[in-house]
């Protein structure tokens, strides 16, 4: 026999019998082989075709439908609940007592369009609210963050931004839409989905205080004259009833404008001032910036002087181009950096206090 031959041979050997073979369970849309799928059992009530995605229902179901019914609440399948006709407008789920509505427009070819559309910022909005979106076309994304969009007016052209919030406190945009603060993007509307806050605000042109500082150092007293404007928004909010706290000061926060006006961005971090909490439900804020009561390591939750914290180190970081356990700024403005990133928030300024320390120290 032949080298040929012999490989031959063994390939024949090697091919699967018929018997084999209808053994074998295959997807009735991309001819996959499911047996050789991981995880895959033909028990299952139903099974996700990892070819294309395909939701398969188990053909030996005592069901007259080949279309997946899964609860919206716990992802049970309705087809195997007793009483259940997908001929209903809604069915409750006999597993978690949720409400489903059965619309065949909300059948899906495959798990991937099901968990796209699951995932939509648009999801459980109404159709209203849908309308009135509309109107917005998306031009690309600001930052390359994919949460914060720039749209355009379809009517009048005008630019906004649109985020889309998973962490957020739906009452303080509220509160800015109703009261704007100068120097903070105006808030033009809210629409709350099932997944996201989307939240259409004034656009800002101009240049970050990140991207300011990728071009250049920053003169200090051009530095403190950025802290006192942030200040000056600061007090506003601070002083409000209840004070609201912003949470998030840092360079990718700010906004410097054409005509060098600055602008403080995103409350998506911010919160009602409580005094009578002792820790914040959800420990939030950048690295370096955020104070220590912020993060879980004050005896306090955090406050206006949280905010104060932020600032001391942004004001270090436009003088230096680090942060003080790097390198400090020389002269008297360490003093006053200093005492605003104490580690004990009694000690720190309030934003009033900060502006007349910065401004006492230009007269010198």
């Amino acid at each position: 026999m032949s080298f040929w031959d012999e490989i031959i041979n063994r390939k024949k050997t090697e091919q699967p019998s018929q018997v084999e073979k209808d053994a074998y369970e295959f997807c009735p849309r991309c001819d996959a082989n499911l047996t050789f799928q991981k995880g895959y059992d033909n028990t299952l009530p139903y099974w996700i075709c990892r070819g294309c995605g395909e939701m398969l229902i188990n053909p030996e179901l005592e069901t007259d439908s080949d279309i997946i019914w899964r609860c919206d609440g716990c992802e049970a399948l309705l087809n195997v609940q007793e009483g259940f006709d997908e001929t209903l407008d809604e069915w409750k789920c006999t597993e978690c007592g949720y409400v489903n509505r059965l619309d065949m427009d909300e059948v899906y070819d495959s798990d991937d369009e099901y968990q796209a559309e699951m995932s939509s910022p648009y999801r459980g909005l109404s159709d209203e609210d849908m309308l009135a979106l509309s109107i917005y076309q998306d031009e690309g994304y600001l930052d390359e963050r994919k949460n914060i969009i720039l749209v355009r007016d379809r009517e009048t052209g005008t630019l906004y931004v649109k985020k889309l919030l998973t962490i957020y406190d739906k009452s303080i945009y509220s509160y800015l839409k109703d009261n704007p603060v100068d120097n903070m993007p105006r808030i033009i509307d809210t629409y709350e989905s099932s997944n996201c806050l989307i939240v259409i605000e004034e656009y800002i042109e101009g240049k970050t205080l990140a991207e300011v500082l990728e071009d250049d150092q920053i003169l200090e007293t051009r530095a403190i004259d950025i802290v006192k404007s942030i200040c000056v928004v600061l007090d506003r909010l601070h002083n409000l009833n209840p004070p609201i706290i912003h949470r998030d000061i840092k360079p990718l926060n700010i906004i410097i404008t054409p005509d060098d006006s600055v602008v403080v961005l995103d409350m998506n971090a911010a919160k009602w001032y409580d005094p009578e909490k002792t820790e914040d439900t959800h420990f939030l804020g950048t690295q370096y910036y955020a104070a220590p009561e912020q993060v879980g390591f004050g005896m306090k939750a955090s406050s206006a002087r949280s905010d104060i914290y932020a600032v001391g180190m942004l004001l270090n970081v436009m003088i230096t181009g680090a942060f003080p356990k790097e390198k400090k700024a020389a002269g008297p403005v360490w003093d006053v950096i200093e005492r605003c990133i104490s580690l004990e928030e009694d000690k720190r300024f309030s934003a009033a206090e900060l502006i007349d320390e910065l401004e006492n120290l230009e007269r010198k």
